[in-house]
């Protein structure tokens, strides 16, 4: 199972950023992805889910600023940050959850400059 976060960076406040998630063949189409959180010696927070479906789910605190899509072409998700804000920097992380299990990738990180 190869989970692989990658576009993290340093974003302008009210700026915008997309992270990409490159997933698995064995797990992509059936498992929900979603995309996670973690700054300072915060508790790690969702930040957006998607089903195989196409049904999403996101944090309060992200949405209508924060897009999470499924690529089946090339077995990705994405997570399309807009209006950046300084609250939003954090280590980054993919997940695959399904049948009891649950996998992640390494983080990605995001700065926000004020």
């Amino acid at each position: 199972v190869q989970l692989q976060a990658f576009g993290g960076g340093l974003v302008q406040f009210g700026g915008s950023l997309r992270l990409s998630c490159a997933v698995s063949r064995s797990i992509y189409s059936t498992y929900i992805m979603g995309w996670y959180r973690q700054a300072g010696g915060n508790q790690r927070e969702l930040v957006a889910t998607i089903t195989s479906g196409g049904s999403t789910n996101y944090a309060d605190s992200v949405k209508g600023r924060f897009t999470i899509s499924r690529d089946n072409a090339n077995m990705a998700v994405y997570l399309q940050m807009n209006r950046v804000k300084p609250e939003d920097a954090a280590y980054y992380y993919c997940s695959a959850k399904g049948f009891g299990v649950e996998y992640w990738g390494k983080g990605t990180l995001v700065t926000v400059s004020s």
